[in-house]
């Protein structure tokens, strides 16, 4: 069975792919977070929040893993690299307080997951403090437990951490699609970009399709 996707139809095995949720959380899809201190249009996000809901209830039904990913730093920072919370003239930084508490900091208000998209127990739940889902973080191991070959991504920003953790997935041999109505951006354009970059050479990082027809698709293989 295939999804209709772009290059060309991505191919479904026997065993289901897993569903992996980027940086859903409050930090940056709801004002008061770190991407409105960026100074972004954070309603622009709001947009791939029912589809990935909807993504997310099939996949539960249909018993695929699902994995969720959060961008965090410890409370002390240690794991932030100065250059990385000095970057840019933010009216407020990393661990910064804000509105839903200190910024990207793991077990404040504002790092949490957004509740439309709540983990369930047993979920996987990635805490990750870079761009990738990768690095410093125990996915590499957590995957062939799972017996997936095959991702499904969706979540935000399609540019910065949606891209470099599939770029590093296909780095590791998965197979990845990216869901495009199940991702967004701050910036338009740079969503049509990075498709663009993804399918570009025949797929060189993965493969892009709707969520009508991922769903279609799941539903045929494994309902």
């Amino acid at each position: 069975m295939f999804i209709d996707a772009h290059p060309y139809p991505y191919a479904l095995l026997k065993r289901p792919p897993a569903l992996v949720i980027i940086d859903m959380q409050r930090d940056f899809v709801e004002p008061g977070g770190f991407g409105d201190a960026l100074g972004n249009d954070v309603g622009r996000l709001q947009a791939c929040v029912p589809v990935i809901a909807r993504l997310l209830a099939v996949a539960r039904r249909l018993g695929l893993p699902v994995i969720h990913t959060r961008e965090a730093h410890r409370p002390d920072l240690s794991d932030c690299p100065p250059a990385k919370r000095q970057r840019g003239n933010c009216r407020l930084k990393i661990g910064d307080a804000g509105p839903m508490g200190r910024l990207l900091v793991d077990g404040e208000p504002g790092n949490a997951i957004i509740d439309a998209l709540k983990p369930l127990p047993g979920e996987v739940e990635i805490v990750k403090p870079g761009k990738g889902a990768f690095y410093s973080t125990q996915l590499q191991q957590i995957l062939p437990g799972l017996g997936v070959t095959h991702l499904l991504f969706t979540g935000v920003t399609t540019e910065v951490c949606v891209q470099t953790t599939m770029r590093e997935a296909n780095d590791r041999g998965y197979q990845c699609l990216l869901v495009e109505d199940g991702t967004e951006s701050y910036f338009p354009e740079f969503k049509r970009a990075t498709l663009d970059m993804i399918t570009a050479q025949s797929g060189i990082v993965g493969w892009v399709a709707s969520s009508e027809a991922v769903i279609s698709a799941l539903e045929r293989t494994y309902g």
